[in-house]
């Protein structure tokens, strides 16, 4: 497999998960309160949301990288 097929796997599949889940959320340790050598952290869950036109235009690149990668 030469590296515009993977690249084009990639593109299609993380636009798929993209449309699929449609965001992801990672956890962010924060720090609240420093009082001398006691520190209170706080751990806040984020969220990323992907929008749709961006899972749909990666299927799309990957598909276009797919059809003109292999037309040399």
């Amino acid at each position: 497999m030469n590296m515009n097929r993977i690249i084009a796997i990639v593109l299609i599949v993380a636009g798929v998960l993209a449309l699929l889940y449609g965001g992801f959320s990672y956890t962010k340790d924060t720090t609240a309160v420093k009082l001398g050598p006691i520190e209170f952290s706080v751990k806040e869950k984020e969220t990323v949301n992907v929008p749709v036109w961006a899972g749909i235009a990666a299927i799309v690149a990957g598909g276009l990288v797919l059809v003109l990668g292999s037309k040399k």
